[in-house]
């Protein structure tokens, strides 16, 4: 017997037009209940390992720094390959995960590759900076806004920065902030060699004063019937007048420092990078 749909569905016409509002239903119902989101959540499976050795060739950079870290990335569970990119002095390396490592486990990969990075750290050549793990290169800003003051000092407006920061932070869905534009304060001590040499100091024994002034060591503590009190001795500077007043020794007198060289406060020189707005230094917060 041979079964004729068609000629079902004309004579069955009811049970035809219930099944067919039924689908058309069902289907509204999915169309509206789909997920949708303007950025939606993924998981991305890759980080990066930067290290530098300054003086180093490219083929020292890749034996003797990049292979060892290779070696131990390998041994993660959900480990797919590592892309590796040397020149002299730096090392590049992109470490991906397989596709099919479940979005629950891939922060523990992420800490346990820092973690076999962190050890073996300390088998590297002498010398050698990192290596320096990014697991976060994936974050998108979705706003960036512009704090800029006229006249405003540059280490003021990064404590504003700071605390508009904090208080955006307690915002729903906001989960990072950077500060960027913002240029850290230094100290500068500026000296003539033609100077030093008249006074018999040279630049190694200026350094050498400010090292010595400028240590934060223990100096014991005491135990009283009461608390226990903690020994501190003062000699860490706190102000760019202590700096200046540091004792230069020279044959047969005493300086002071700021006698021989101009101690100022002052930012990076030359900046890493600025940020201007409509002509102005301005501090982005992303």
């Amino acid at each position: 017997m041979n079964l004729n749909l068609s000629a079902i569905a004309v004579r069955e016409r009811a049970v035809t037009l219930f099944f067919i509002l039924l689908l058309v239903a069902a289907g509204a119902y999915a169309f509206v209940m789909l997920g949708r989101a303007e950025d939606p959540n993924f998981t991305i499976k890759t980080l990066t390992v930067t290290t530098a050795w300054p003086g180093a060739t490219a083929r020292e950079m890749q034996d003797l720094v990049a292979e060892p870290l290779e070696k131990r990335l390998q041994e993660l569970t959900w480990y797919d390959r590592v892309e590796t990119t040397t020149r002299p002095g730096y090392a590049y390396m992109m470490v991906t995960l397989k596709d099919s490592t479940p979005p629950s486990v891939v922060q523990e990969e992420f800490y346990q590759a820092r973690k076999k990075l962190g050890d073996e750290a300390r088998n590297l050549p002498s010398g050698v900076f990192g290596p320096f793990v990014n697991d976060e290169y994936s974050d998108v800003s979705f706003a960036l806004y512009a704090l800029k003051a006229k006249g405003m000092p540059m280490r003021e407006l990064a404590r504003q920065a700071e605390v508009i920061r904090q208080d955006l932070l307690h915002v729903p869905g906001v989960k990072k902030i950077n500060i960027l534009g913002e240029r850290p304060e230094q100290i500068f001590v500026e000296f003539s060699f033609a100077k030093l040499a008249t006074l018999g100091v040279s630049a190694q024994d200026i350094v050498a004063a400010l090292q010595r002034q400028n240590t934060v060591t223990p100096a014991g503590s005491i135990d009283t019937h009461g608390p226990r009190v903690f020994i501190r001795v003062d000699g860490a500077y706190d102000s760019v007048q202590a700096i200046a007043d540091t004792p230069i020794a020279t044959t047969g007198r005493t300086l002071k420092l700021s006698d021989i060289a101009e101690v100022r406060r002052g930012y990076e020189d030359p900046p890493t990078y600025l940020i201007r707005r409509q002509g102005e230094p301005t501090i982005m917060l992303a």
